[in-house]
């Protein structure tokens, strides 16, 4: 046997086992999705009827579902927007300024994001508590109680409640992302422009912003994919999707229809909007922010 031959075999065989969980785990379950749903099935019967696109036809009319669209998108924009600012921003400092507790800083800054879900929904419910919650404590402290609210209560805000608590969860893992693309730009560019005259902020925004750029773009991608889970699961937790279903999102109105209301092929047609929705919009937030990527 020659020695390219027995290559091929011993990487053919390392890879296989990756290569059928695969498949066995992400292609076939995702197939199911999209053949579910051109079904009618309550998910334990024996029966399954043939229905081509009838369910998603309903649920072009579902206002329920449109509500927890507009949900996600609105969690989508506002964890990328505030998130990407405070971990650029925090990520800068730590790098760039030499405070005292740097490391520190860094832990504590990290530690949300190893905490359960189920810890966060808990932190944050105590934080939100109309009563004695830190929240409407502090208001109260500041004379402003006027701005004391029932944070998981009122309707008009309360989505914004769920949006904070996926913000304080994100900042510290994007940050120290963001912090590795910034220690490796050379520091002689910073003395470069220090010598021209240009500014911490100028300095930013031309040397440190350009050059963690690719960085930045693929973590966009992952706040499009990780709000849509990470809602999911705090929604469950903090909300059920109340009150009237004012912070229902995808994947708990997914699940409600699927395993709550006993319609498993209408659910999955939901699954179908949500594999669909998230990969095209996380590549045409891709092509917008394309750019040349600079070395150093």
């Amino acid at each position: 046997m020659s020695k390219k031959v027995s290559r091929n075999i011993f990487i053919t065989v390392c890879i296989s086992p990756a290569i059928l969980l695969f498949i066995l785990f992400m292609v076939v379950p995702t197939f199911e999705v999209f053949r579910m749903s051109l079904y009618r099935w309550g998910g334990l019967s024996g029966s399954q009827q043939f229905v081509g696109l009838d369910n998603f036809k309903i649920l072009w009319n579902d206002m329920d579902f449109i509500q927890s669209f507009q949900n996600t998108i609105l969690l989508i924009v506002l964890v990328a927007i505030i998130t990407l600012f405070f971990a650029v921003f925090f990520a800068a400092v730590l790098t760039r300024e030499q405070l005292i507790g740097n490391n520190f800083f860094r832990v504590v800054f990290y530690i949300p994001n190893i905490l359960s879900i189920v810890v966060i929904a808990g932190i944050f419910s105590a934080i939100y508590d109309p009563e004695s919650g830190l929240l409407n404590s502090i208001l109260g402290i500041v004379s402003l109680e006027n701005w004391q609210q029932m944070w998981l209560g009122n309707q008009d805000i309360v989505i914004y409640s769920i949006a904070g608590a996926l913000v304080w969860q994100a900042i510290g893992y994007y940050m120290v992302m963001y912090m590795s693309s910034m220690a490796s730009i050379p520091a002689s560019y910073y003395e470069a422009a220090s010598l021209e005259g240009a500014g911490k902020i100028k300095q930013f925004t031309a040397i440190t912003l350009p050059l963690i750029w690719n960085n930045i773009r693929t973590t966009l991608a992952f706040y499009i994919i990780s709000t849509i889970n990470l809602s999911f699961l705090l929604v469950t937790a903090m909300t059920g999707g109340g009150p009237s279903g004012s912070t229902e999102v995808f994947l708990s109105y997914m699940y409600d229809q699927a395993y709550g209301n006993s319609t498993y092929g209408y659910g999955m047609a939901i699954g179908v909007i949500v594999f669909t929705f998230s990969f095209l919009l996380a590549a045409i937030v891709s092509r917008i922010t394309k750019r040349d990527v600079l070395e150093y």
